[in-house]
């Protein structure tokens, strides 16, 4: 979220509301402190300032998802609605780094009033406030259950409302269509607060360590794995940007085939493992460059047949360069097999059909897209519907009909951002009108003969 006078009107009044529900809130909820266990309240705050200052890290770029609602959701169960909205609130404390103090207070009011309306719901469903007793299970399940889908729809709302409403302002927004990810986190981590609980009756406040210890860890886990996916990220980087030096033309080309292949990948609901794969191989494909003489890259008019030969062999040459990359799995078949043709007459094997691995028919299909939809220095940039064209026209000879029409549905959901090329800080060398990814423009081979 941006700072306050960043925000469009809209947001800034819905901001002040928001917080000044919250505050008439909060003070009738403090109140009621001859109904409250404040020692119960103050630790179960402590846990939730705790929480909600070391979140996790969620797949969602620059987004997390903290603990903290389980301590709230528990505060439901022990010390009712008032004292779940006064726990929520101290994530106006938290000691977060980098956290701006506009959000802080939009996540503290938002609590708040999650932590309230839960607790409302938790009674309306026959929850009894206070230590649940054996008596209690497994009956409590289902207020408990009503308390946390309510806190969990007002999170979604209230937040989604303030991330629409703030469209295009800052560049740390998560997309309102990604907060499906923090439902899914959301449902997991729920379950804790019972648990906390209903542990509390017997050990009272270590009932809170001996349950969120163990996440603790388990965040320690998932810490190092999304440091490891970003040793992964920046490697793939790297032998793009070394991929991309060799002609300024094809700046991005690597990206933009990766995403393109995902759209593909999603559209014939690829697993999420495949997806990550498929992502990958598409960065990659064209790393086999790297073992193609510049020259022959960039030559001008028609291509020997030595020549020729060595562009030929880059998906080869690719596989060598990354075959001692664990991590890309799936990805090695994609890279090894993409300018393979699905009549056969592609190389470097000449599969056909079902023969060439998915992977392969993906790529395949958002490369020659991309290629036809980017500025080249012997041409400018196909419009969309000009490229789509060609894919229908080599549906079945060149592609899989089945990815190009997965391709188009996924176009028509989607879209796709047309690529436009600056003008080079340095004269370009027009090059010869041929290109190995667009159909359009084929290879011109001349024998040496």
């Amino acid at each position: 979220m941006a700072a306050l006078r960043e925000l469009p009107w809209p947001a800034k009044v819905y901001f002040v509301v928001l917080i000044g529900a919250a505050g008439v809130l909060l003070a009738r909820s403090a109140l009621a402190y001859d109904r409250l266990e404040w020692s119960t309240l103050l630790v179960l705050a402590l846990l939730f300032l705790v929480c909600e200052s070391v979140p996790t890290l969620l797949s969602v770029r620059q987004a997390a998802v903290s603990v903290s609602y389980s301590a709230a959701l528990a505060a439901v169960v022990l010390v009712g609605p008032q004292g779940a909205a006064l726990v929520a609130a101290t994530a106006v404390l938290s000691v977060r780094p980098g956290l701006p103090m506009v959000k802080r207070l939009f996540n503290g009011a938002q609590f708040a009033v999650c932590g309230y309306a839960a607790g409302l719901a938790y009674n309306w469903a026959g929850g009894t406030v206070g230590l649940p007793q054996k008596t209690d299970f497994p009956e409590i399940i289902l207020p408990y259950g009503a308390a946390t889908g309510v806190f969990l729809a007002i999170n979604f709302v209230l937040t989604a409302l303030i991330l629409a409403l703030a469209e295009g302002v800052g560049k740390r927004q998560v997309p309102v269509r990604n907060m499906v990810q923090f439902l899914v986190s959301y449902c997991g981590y729920a379950t804790f607060g019972l648990l906390i609980a209903g542990l509390w009756a017997t050990v009272q406040s270590i009932s809170a360590v001996l349950v969120l210890l163990p996440l603790f860890v388990a965040r320690w886990a998932f810490g190092q794995y999304h440091a490891q996916q970003r040793s992964y990220e920046a490697t793939i980087a790297a032998l793009c940007q070394a991929v991309e030096t060799k002609d300024y033309y094809t700046r991005g080309h690597c990206t933009r085939v990766s995403l393109a292949s995902s759209m593909i990948a999603e559209e014939i609901r690829m697993g999420t493992e495949r997806l990550n794969a498929i992502r990958y191989a598409g960065m990659l494909h064209d790393v086999g460059k790297l073992g193609v003489p510049t020259k022959v890259l960039q030559k001008d008019g028609v291509l020997t047949e030595e020549e020729f030969a060595a562009i030929q062999l880059h998906p080869m040459r690719g596989l060598e360069i990354v075959r001692g990359i664990d991590f890309l799995d799936e990805a090695f078949a994609g890279i090894m097999h993409h300018h393979e043709k699905y009549d056969g007459r592609g190389y470097p094997m000449g599969l056909a059909g079902a023969e060439i691995p998915e992977f392969a028919r993906i790529i395949a299909v958002a490369d020659a897209f991309d290629s036809m939809t980017s500025d080249r220095s012997y041409r400018k940039a196909k419009p969309i519907s000009d490229a789509v064209g060609e894919l229908r026209k080599n549906a079945g000879t060149q592609f899989d009909p089945v990815m190009v029409s997965a391709f188009i549905r996924a176009l028509d959901r989607v879209g796709w951002q047309p690529r436009t090329m600056p003008e080079p800080a340095e004269p370009v060398r027009e090059m010869a009108a041929k290109d190995h990814d667009d159909p359009t423009t084929p290879i011109q081979v001349v024998s040496e003969r």
